[in-house]
């Protein structure tokens, strides 16, 4: 997997993690088993309540074991500060 990041180097990600957390960042680094660098980071927080809400992160490390989904980003659909329909749950992870 980490050779498919090459194509997103130092572009911007969304990174959807393991507890539902959608992470927003320029991928400035990854290694071996999926652990992510990313600076300009902010969280995008989602409410039914109140329109989307960016928190702030800077400079941050995902660790591999908790990424669900990585994409590349679209800025003018992010830039779009719509209300979420019904808030994320989060994902479970299945026990064998």
């Amino acid at each position: 997997m980490s050779s498919s990041l090459k194509e997103w180097k130092d572009k911007k990600i969304l990174v959807l993690t393991g507890d539902g957390r959608i992470i927003v960042g320029l991928l400035i680094g990854y290694d071996q088993v999926q652990n992510l660098i990313l600076s300009d980071t902010h969280e995008r927080l989602y409410s039914t309540d109140a329109d989307v809400e960016e928190e702030p992160l800077g400079l941050y490390l995902v660790r591999g074991d908790n990424i669900c989904l990585i994409g590349e980003c679209d800025e003018q659909k992010l830039s779009t500060n719509q209300r979420a329909p019904f808030p994320i749950a989060p994902i479970q992870q299945q026990q064998f």
